[in-house]
């Protein structure tokens, strides 16, 4: 398992924990984001503005 989908499964477990596991677009997101540092900068600002509403 490499780090990044430990990562994930670590996530995914706190948020389970709270009645809200990730999506496959929610991992997917992650997996982007931890492997490609110009996307992160994107998926960051796209969430900032969707949930600044």
């Amino acid at each position: 398992m490499s780090e990044i989908d430990r990562i994930i499964n670590e996530v995914n477990g706190s948020m389970s924990i709270e009645g809200m596991p990730l999506t496959d677009e929610d991992k997917e997101r992650i997996r982007t984001a931890l492997s490609d540092d110009e996307k992160y900068k994107m998926i960051l600002k796209a969430l900032i503005i969707k949930h600044s509403v």
